[in-house]
């Protein structure tokens, strides 16, 4: 997926764990998972309010689009330790 979900780097940021963000954000820390490791569908805009209420971020701290390319690129590399 050409979107990057930088939600752990905010998370860390502000020294905040998943349970936390959870509770602030009222969703489950299930969901804040599924978030974070981009397999969310969707994000309701009330949702992504209250991540950029919580974390005090933009929406484009959280989100990132990068070329599909790029991202078959970042994969590899990861994949043979380059």
């Amino acid at each position: 997926m050409p979107i990057v979900i930088n939600l752990d780097v905010e998370l860390a940021k502000k020294k905040m764990s998943v349970a936390d963000f959870a509770a602030a954000i009222d969703i489950t820390p299930a969901n804040v998972s599924v978030l974070k490791n981009g397999r969310a569908k969707a994000v309701r805009f009330s949702t992504l309010d209250a991540i950029c209420r919580v974390l005090e971020c933009q929406p484009g701290d959280i989100f990132m689009w990068v070329p599909e390319d790029e991202t078959a690129t970042e994969a590899k590399s990861t994949l043979t330790g380059a």
